[in-house]
């Protein structure tokens, strides 16, 4: 009969929600949490920083950092501090004296350099013939290929050294072939003009031809050009002339060696060869002007550029000068003495 003790007409016991122990709980947690609030000091744990912390200097100026400009959506962007902010430039007046020595002295150094250069070049010593120390005779010219010669026409100089080379060789086989017919019974003409074709037209044409022709290239000069054009037509002919071999000419040429086959085969071949000699160099003689020709047109070179420099050349020549002045004065000191004379 408990249960019907309770009075089923009386206001219904409703349970007050803040007796659960957990909300109990909370509650004494937030009371906590809120006087620990209320007793909380902000300036109180700045000034013990403060106090712990001694104040920095700042090592930088304050920089403002610039903005990017907006992208598309209207965005703005910051650049990297460690990209925006560069290594401070303190430039003292120390430094700017010692920069300024710094190039003085390499302008210094320059200019020395360039003096060893020019004053190389003027004194550069004579080097061919290429001649022991000990011979009395030194050398008459300089020569470098290498050197003195642009690279795009080194080739052809190079192959008109060897073309006089070759002109030499084939000027001392001659020798040889009228030593043959000497001794084969033929006379000594061919002999003697033999060595004296050798010892004349050896230098000769290495003066009047090649050294024209390699200043030609070394200093694109037209009037050497014309000079060893004029020449260079000389030597074809007397080649030519030494390849036919006429009777009495001095030349083992082909008419010689049709002979000297008659007398003697050794001195026959011997001749052969030397007539087989000039001919090659006739064919390598004509092949290498027209190769220099052509090289002399497609520069613009002409008959009125070499007049120029030949004018010039002789102009500037100390001997032609010194002759001038001699001449001017004897005719002015004439014409005094003829009108002292009146």
């Amino acid at each position: 009969m408990s249960r019907f003790e309770d009075n089923p007409f009386s206001d219904p016991a409703i349970d007050n929600p803040f007796a659960d122990p957990a909300v109990q709980q909370v509650a004494r947690s937030t009371n906590n949490a809120t006087r620990g609030l209320d007793d909380y000091n902000p300036f109180d744990g700045q000034q013990n920083a403060n106090q712990a912390t001694p104040a920095q200097q700042p090592t930088q100026p304050a920089i403002m950092q610039a903005v990017s400009p907006p992208l598309a959506g209207g965005q703005y962007t910051q650049p990297n501090p460690q990209q925006s902010q560069g290594p401070p430039q303190n430039f003292t007046t120390a430094d700017f004296q010692k920069r300024q020595e710094e190039l003085e002295r390499k302008a210094e150094e320059l200019a020395r350099r360039e003096a060893e250069l020019r004053a190389g070049s003027a004194g550069r010593r004579n080097n061919w013939p290429p001649l022991p120390a000990f011979c009395p005779i030194q050398p008459c010219f300089y020569q470098d290929i290498n050197v003195d010669i642009p690279l795009e026409f080194q080739r052809i100089v190079r192959h008109l050294y060897h073309l006089w080379m070759f002109h030499s060789l084939v000027l001392a086989l001659n020798i040889i072939g009228g030593l043959a017919l000497l001794f084969a019974g033929e006379n000594f003409t061919v002999f003697g003009l033999a060595i004296l074709y050798f010892v004349l037209l050896t230098p000769f044409s290495f003066i009047c031809w090649y050294r024209p022709i390699y200043k030609a290239f070394r200093s694109d000069s037209s009037f050497n050009f014309m000079v060893f054009f004029f020449i260079f037509m000389f030597q074809i002919i007397i080649t030519l002339v030494q390849s036919i071999g006429f009777s009495g000419g001095g030349s083992c040429g082909l008419i010689t060696s049709i002979g000297a086959f008659k007398t003697s085969v050794g001195a026959g071949v011997v001749t052969l060869i030397v007539t087989i000699g000039f001919v090659t160099a006739i064919v390598a003689d004509v092949m290498l002007i027209a190769k220099v020709h052509r090289i002399y047109r497609s520069t613009g070179a002409s008959m009125a550029k070499a007049q120029a420099e030949f004018t010039t050349e002789i102009l500037r020549n100390q001997h032609v000068q010194t002759a001038a002045s001699s001449a001017a004065a004897a005719a002015v000191n004439a014409q005094i003495a003829n009108a002292n004379r009146y």
